[in-house]
């Protein structure tokens, strides 16, 4: 069953984001390659697909979400591409490839990264919505995408760097870099489907166990698993000498911790009733994966 819908939905997903970049001329063709490359190497599409359950859960249609959804996986990309840059992470691969600024160049990448933010609020007002669907949509991507969300996750894990974090440093930055956009997702989502404030609550609840679980899961694969199966270099965390769950818990009482919240965001649907099926099982997909 989740396979089933969780397929629909990437192919949803894929085929609208195929075309959402128009194939440019003269110099800037680069450009728009280099976000090409990056927007369609493949990844879990976990953002975008909250986008479109929530609409659906909440009694929208999908196909007027599909905007908003391609907008959020934009985002996502261009911080990924952002964060592999020298100056930030300086990963050459992503996802099994090399990474944007390894195939096009650092200053190409850059403008991808910038090319896929700016476009990413063009797809917004391209939904078959009302203009205050639109507006509001425009606002929590812009709040939680900047400064005081992703951003700002950024900018405490830059800092933190080769020093000590407490475990309540740890969430802020985790509930900002990675917390915020699954967040925003779930808004989105909730917002196509013009849902009332106590299903947006319900909502984000569940996004938040989530996200935060992820990025648990994330730190514990960067120990566990093998560069194969993540598509790129494991132990980068310990290298840079940065704090995870795991370092500051261990691998076990980081599993269990990743555990308690999947809990916690399966019991927030408990408000939608059997509808919310599809979402149960993919936080326990999300819990159980190996990359």
């Amino acid at each position: 069953m989740i396979e089933r819908t969780l397929d629909s939905y990437l192919a949803l997903i894929e085929d609208y984001l195929d075309n959402s970049i128009d194939k440019s001329c003269y110099d800037e063709e680069i450009v728009a390659d280099a976000m090409r490359y990056s927007l369609q190497n493949g990844g879990k599409r976990i953002r975008p697909v909250l986008v479109l359950e929530f609409c659906r859960l909440c009694g929208g249609d999908v196909k007027k979400a599909l905007p908003f959804a391609a907008a959020i996986e934009m985002i996502h990309t261009y911080s990924l591409i952002h964060d592999d840059l020298p100056c930030m992470d300086d990963d050459d691969m992503r996802r099994g490839k090399p990474s944007c600024h390894k195939k096009f160049g650092e200053e190409y990448a850059l403008l991808a990264g910038d090319g896929l933010l700016t476009l990413a609020f063009e797809m917004l007002t391209k939904a078959e919505l009302s203009d205050s669907q639109k507006v509001s949509a425009v606002k929590a991507l812009s709040l939680h995408a900047g400064y005081q969300g992703m951003i700002g996750g950024q900018t405490v894990d830059l800092m933190s760097e080769g020093k000590a974090v407490s475990l309540d440093r740890l969430k802020t930055m985790d509930n900002l870099k990675t917390g915020k956009l699954i967040n925003c997702a779930a808004l989105l989502g909730c917002i196509a489907a013009n849902a009332d404030a106590e299903k947006t609550e319900h909502a984000l609840i569940f996004t938040g166990a989530v996200g935060l679980a992820f990025q648990i899961v994330d730190d514990i694969l960067d120990v566990t698993s093998t560069e194969e199966k993540l598509g790129k270099p494991i132990g980068s965390d310990s290298e840079k000498e940065k704090s995870t769950y795991v370092s500051l818990l261990g691998i076990e009482k980081s599993k269990e911790y990743a555990e308690e919240l999947t809990g916690e965001a399966v019991n927030a649907l408990s408000y939608f009733g059997d509808d919310a099926e599809f979402l149960k099982n993919l936080a326990l997909k999300l819990l159980e994966r190996d990359n």
